[in-house]
């Protein structure tokens, strides 16, 4: 074990007894020893020190056409009311997760209408977000389109083209919105469809040179013990086997992707730091930012997906600074974080996050 990861388990076991597999991290007398009890009775607050610092949350996923979560039906209204809310809990950026998934679209898109069969959609989303990011001083990433359909070997070109098409569509329309500051490539991959790196290389150099290039963000994930495909028998990738699938990966998309930000849930949480590292090596051989795409959804509850915990929350955050993460965009604010949710539970995850990092 290296002194970097033994010391980073040192400072998170320190809060509390953690199982990993039939192994108990700390014994309760060294719990005990290694944190003092604050307790105001008359402010009501009962707290340990503060041994788990984490990073702060400053970038969100806009989920508006959604895979796996309901939507909340939110207008104009709704959304300024919850943009108010990500800028008082420190969001500077916002990024709008695909523009659209199969027949649904987020603004009508002449480009996509008339070469695919979809659903014309009521509201122009992508008009709505720009609107409210220039207002509230924020930057906004747009997401390309996702067919769900075109990912197979043979039919890459057809997804590229769709993409090329849409982003001179969308330059030209919503160019001028000071708030546009960059590009999501919304296709995630990890890998099983590692030749998906092609469509990033295409996609993400046209979107660049259109742009002045403006730069470009992708949210791959690790094929860790709880993504869907090994928890349907598949073998998960090793920290090892990660690293070499991923520099083969990165090596395919060198020069075209910016901000590299691996969603951080589909690992078990002792792993996750050593991870994070492999992450923060293979950014800085590429010279590719390295954020963190903290989920502030719970994958250990039977229901899909309710809010995390406050305490799972905080050690990944923890996690992401003791790695060197440059920066946490979490997936996603309005569901998960936000007071304004249909989830109570949201609200009471954004109050954990303001009492901690003390936001008044």
């Amino acid at each position: 074990m290296s002194n970097q990861r033994r010391n980073f388990l040192k400072g998170i076991f320190a809060t509390g007894a953690l199982l990993a597999g039939n192994k108990l991290w700390g014994s309760s007398r060294e719990v005990i020893s290694s944190f003092e009890s604050v307790a105001d009775p008359e402010k009501k607050e009962f707290t340990t020190t503060d041994v788990l610092k984490g990073m702060p949350i400053r970038a969100t996923f806009l989920d508006e056409i959604s895979w796996d979560i309901p939507h909340q039906n939110w207008g104009y209204k709704e959304w300024d009311e919850d943009f108010k809310a990500m800028k008082a809990m420190g969001i500077q950026t916002v990024v709008m997760i695909r523009s659209g998934l199969g027949k649904w679209i987020a603004a009508p898109f002449r480009s996509l209408l008339s070469r695919e069969d979809l659903y014309y959609p009521p509201v122009d989303l992508v008009e709505m977000f720009l609107t409210l990011a220039d207002t509230y001083g924020m930057a906004f990433y747009f997401g390309l389109y996702d067919s769900g359909k075109y990912w197979q070997e043979g039919l890459f070109q057809r997804e590229i083209d769709l993409n090329r098409y849409l982003i001179d569509e969308v330059w030209e329309k919503y160019g001028h919105h000071r708030s546009f500051r960059g590009w999501y490539l919304s296709q995630e991959i990890s890998r099983r469809t590692k030749n998906m790196s092609r469509i990033y290389a295409y996609m993400g150099k046209h979107a660049k040179q259109i742009s002045g290039n403006l730069p470009t963000m992708v949210s791959p994930y690790i094929h860790g013990v709880k993504t869907d495909q090994v928890m349907a028998g598949d073998k998960p990738l090793s920290v090892r086997e990660h690293e070499e699938e991923w520099n083969e990966i990165l090596g395919n998309v060198e020069g075209v992707v910016d901000i590299m930000a691996f969603q951080d849930g589909q690992v078990d949480y002792h792993e996750l730091y050593d991870y994070l590292v492999i992450n923060k090596k293979l950014a800085d051989t590429y010279q590719i930012r390295c954020w963190t795409n903290i989920e502030s959804f719970d994958r250990d509850m039977p229901i899909r997906f309710l809010p995390i915990k406050w305490e799972k929350l905080l050690f990944k955050l923890e996690a992401a600074r003791k790695a060197g993460m440059e920066d946490a965009i979490t997936f996603e604010f309005s569901h998960f974080m936000s007071p304004n949710s249909t989830y109570l539970q949201a609200g009471h995850l954004y109050n954990r996050y303001r009492e901690h990092f003390q936001i008044r």
